[in-house]
């Protein structure tokens, strides 16, 4: 490419990579977060380092996440309480 070329995206093309990089921002934020929280390094490391739009961080939020289990009794024991 020389000085004088340009490159044109259609406003179509635009939106859907703004909504793609919105998608996976917003899904490796909580990714990030859960593991690093849980001590989990190794996950967040492959999660730093692999681009999948989000869905290995959607695959680890939904399966491989630790539970704090205080926190779900204590909530449980406060819905109980409430009924």
């Amino acid at each position: 490419m020389g000085p004088n070329h340009q490159i044109v995206i259609s406003p179509h093309a635009l939106m859907i990579i703004l909504a793609l990089a919105l998608w996976e921002s917003v899904w490796r934020l909580i990714a990030f977060w859960k593991a690093a929280r849980h001590n989990q390094m190794a996950w967040f490391i492959v999660m730093a380092i692999l681009n999948t739009a989000g869905i290995l961080e959607i695959i680890y939020l939904a399966f491989f996440q630790k539970v704090d289990r205080e926190h779900v009794a204590k909530s449980l024991k406060q819905t109980q309480s409430v009924n």
